[in-house]
């Protein structure tokens, strides 16, 4: 039978280690943390001479870096912490109103539409769960989700890294957006063909000007006269007269900030849709914090999808 190793650091010093790293610096993580800063250095070091590997780097009077172990490590003692509360929380007969942090990432386009709503929602079910969100562009919410400071992220299912599981949530279809005096703003409908002559505003994020380009498949390549990373910008353009544009979220009004009007326009050729997703690490254990927010974020869509 074989035998475990004895591992004698704390979870007070994984947690030193963790706040360190973080932050590139053991003065930080001193103020951070209200510890003593040798505290911290001798707790790291302890923690290191147990693994017999170096985490950190010291440099002079610029900070501290991971080592790749370090950056491994970190991951998993991230990971090890939050199943630790998790743990405690539950021996404390809190498992039915849940508390603590839960780190959860939402890409830049989708947050205007959801965001608020879906937080206040988890908020009434759940006052005791402090919610972090990081926002960014789905790769930069897969590095955040792989990296192990998100535990899950509202994400468009755009060639996700096959290490992410995800939960689906709703179906995001592409229209046409107008200026009101486009000669076919009062259509039904619009093929893609009918604009093939006219100047495209391009929602221009990474991935997602893939998925624009895959809409054209059986018509000609778009005229692409501005490209933007705003979803707000390019309402903008399209109200100013400038071209129309593809979107997938439609806001609620049709007003733009500047004050100008758009019509949304269905499709009428065969394309598909954006997935919206919730994404987590493949192979790793949700606490119950995310596992809520999973929940929430189902009955969430659900809901809108029968108004």
């Amino acid at each position: 039978m074989g035998c475990v190793a004895d591992v004698n650091f704390t979870l007070v010093q994984l947690r030193y280690f963790v706040t360190a790293a973080e932050l590139g610096s053991m003065t930080a993580a001193s103020r951070e943390l209200m510890v003593a800063q040798s505290a911290i250095s001798a707790a790291i070091a302890q923690v290191e001479r147990e693994l017999g590997v170096q985490l950190l780097i010291r440099h002079h009077a610029r900070g501290l870096s991971l080592t790749r172990s370090g950056e491994r490590f970190l991951v998993e003692a991230r990971e090890f912490l939050s199943h630790a509360a998790a743990l405690a929380a539950s021996a404390r007969g809190l498992a039915g109103s849940l508390t603590g942090e839960l780190a959860i990432g939402c890409v830049t386009t989708l947050a205007p539409f959801y965001l608020s709503r879906l937080l206040r929602e988890f908020s009434v079910r759940h006052p005791g769960v402090r919610v972090t969100v990081a926002e960014g562009e789905v790769s930069a919410m897969e590095s955040a989700l792989l990296d192990g400071r998100c535990e899950v992220a509202l994400v468009y299912a755009i060639d996700l890294a096959l290490d992410l599981d995800v939960q689906p949530l709703t179906r995001a279809r592409p229209y046409v957006l107008l200026a009101p005096g486009h000669p076919l703003a009062g259509a039904d409908a619009v093929s893609l063909a009918d604009l093939a002559s006219e100047p495209m505003i391009l929602l221009d994020l990474p991935r997602s000007r893939d998925y624009f380009r895959t809409l054209y498949a059986a018509a000609a390549e778009p005229r692409v006269r501005f490209r933007t990373s705003s979803y707000e910008t390019a309402r903008s353009l399209v109200a100013g007269g400038h071209g129309y544009s593809i979107l997938n979220q439609r806001a609620m009004t049709d007003q733009t900030y500047d004050g100008g009007q758009v019509v949304c326009v269905p499709i009428r050729d065969e394309v598909p849709p954006l997935d919206v997703v919730l994404a987590s690490v493949r192979g790793v254990r949700p606490t119950a914090r995310a596992s809520a927010f999973t929940e929430t974020c189902q009955e969430f869509f659900t809901a809108l999808a029968d108004d």
